[in-house]
Parts: C-alpha cells; sequence; structure tokens
C-alpha cells in the first residue's frame, strides 16, 4: 500500500533541499491526519443523522447505495492521490451496510443493535490481518466500540423498553414524550454517574490513538469521539424537541 505521507517534496535529492523536504513530510502529514480525524468525527454522524431516517421510509434504497458507497471508495483507493480517503470510506460502507440492515428491518429490538452492526467485524479483521485497509477498518472498529458503550448505557440503566416505544411510533409529534419519558429515567445518580464514566471512557479511548503518527489510529480516535457527538446532540434535541 502506498505511504499516506508520500508527496512531490521527495523528488528534490539534493542535500540544501533535505531539511525543506522533511518539514513538507511533516506539515502533510499533521493536516492529512487533522482531516481524517474531522472526517473521521463527520462519517460517524451520517448513518444517525442521515441513515436512520432515510431507511426509514425507504430502507431497499438505503441498502443498494452501499454498492454506490463501495464502487466509489475502490475508485478512490486506486488513486495515489485519494487512497487514504478511499480507505476511510470503505470502513464507511461497512457502517452504512450493516446499519441499513438494523434500522431497515430491526430497529424494534435494540439487543439486536450490536449484533448486526458487528456482522462484518469477521471482514475488517481479515482486513487488518492482511495489513490492508487500516483506516477504514480501524474507523469501522471504533464506530462499533462506541455503539457497544452506548448501548451498553441504555442497557444498564433501564432505557431499552422507550427504544423500542419510540422505534414503534409513526410520527415526531408522537416522539417527543418518549425522548422526555427516557431522558427523565436517565436523569437518576445512577443513569448520571453511568454517563460520566463511560464519557470519560470514550474521550480516554478516542484520545489515545492521537499520540501517534498513523492515520489509522486518528481515524479510529475519531470515530470514538464522535459517539460523544451523536449522544450529545440526542441530549440536547431531546428536550428542546
Amino acid at each position: 500500500m502506498l505511504n499516506y505521507s508520500r508527496s512531490a517534496c521527495t523528488a528534490a535529492p539534493a542535500e540544501p533541499e533535505s531539511r525543506f523536504t522533511t518539514l513538507c513530510f511533516g506539515k502533510l502529514r499533521i493536516n492529512t491526519t487533522w482531516l481524517a480525524f474531522g472526517a473521521a468525527i463527520l462519517l460517524v454522524t451520517v448513518p444517525v443523522f442521515v441513515q436512520a431516517p432515510l431507511v426509514r421510509e425507504l430502507p431497499l434504497l438505503s441498502l443498494a447505495m452501499t454498492a454506490g458507497w463501495l464502487v466509489l471508495s475502490f475508485n478512490l483507493l486506486n488513486r495515489p492521490a485519494t487512497w487514504q480517503w478511499g480507505d476511510l470510506l470503505l470502513g464507511f460502507t461497512w457502517t452504512w451496510f450493516t446499519g441499513g440492515l438494523y434500522w431497515g428491518w430491526m430497529r424494534w429490538e435494540p439487543l439486536l443493535h450490536l449484533p448486526v452492526e458487528a456482522a462484518l467485524v469477521p471482514v475488517a479483521l481479515w482486513y487488518l490481518q492482511q495489513g490492508k485497509g487500516k483506516i477504514g477498518n480501524w474507523f469501522y472498529l471504533g464506530s462499533l466500540f462506541g455503539t457497544a458503550v452506548t448501548d451498553g448505557y441504555f442497557w444498564m440503566t433501564g432505557l431499552m423498553p422507550y427504544w423500542r416505544q419510540l422505534m414503534r411510533v409513526a410520527d415526531v409529534e408522537a416522539a417527543i414524550p418518549i425522548f422526555q419519558n427516557a431522558i427523565a429515567a436517565a436523569n437518576t445518580p445512577w443513569g448520571i454517574s453511568s454517563a460520566a464514566v463511560l464519557a470519560l471512557v470514550l474521550t480516554a479511548i478516542g484520545v489515545w490513538p492521537l499520540r501517534s503518527q498513523q492515520l489509522h489510529w486518528w481515524a479510529f480516535g475519531g470515530a470514538v469521539l464522535g459517539t460523544i457527538l451523536v449522544d450529545s446532540l440526542f441530549l440536547v434535541a431531546a428536550p428542546a424537541g
């Protein structure tokens, strides 16, 4: 696989330009890692705020879009200038496909959420074992870890019944009181302390990989930290609704 820090700067062999080359490598690496980090956070929000509403109305269309994401990701992977974005998009494709399956046909049962979302873990692990697709597959595993923590919180605080109710309502007006009741049920010492501990866990797991200069760890960290953003937006939106 091509090195993501490769650039035209490497073309200068002369010693006076070697320092410039080093600086160019470093700047490109920093810019690329931060872009990957931001893109990972953004892509974590897409299935929740874009795919979930789409799949309720047009589940087959959502599932069919997986093929489009797959074609685009491989197209980007085959270009030296964009392979890292194709790699990241490939991992996003895994989340889109598994999310489409769950939100389209199984969203009424929260206990199936994590198993369905994790259906392509063997594929991700195979890629990683082959030394391929590190950016996208670590993004997928990061988003899956965030999903596991969030689902664990729902189970620990007894919010699963509200999930089932919410998935069966037909309009926004009927969903508002369910959201508000769920927030009230979680607004207990146990619920608040559990949320604080799990948020600290997500923050620690998300920030720790950023010590590395490797792009796939930044994608993993962004996916994990993106979970905090998504959960926070839900907490804000529910009472406001």
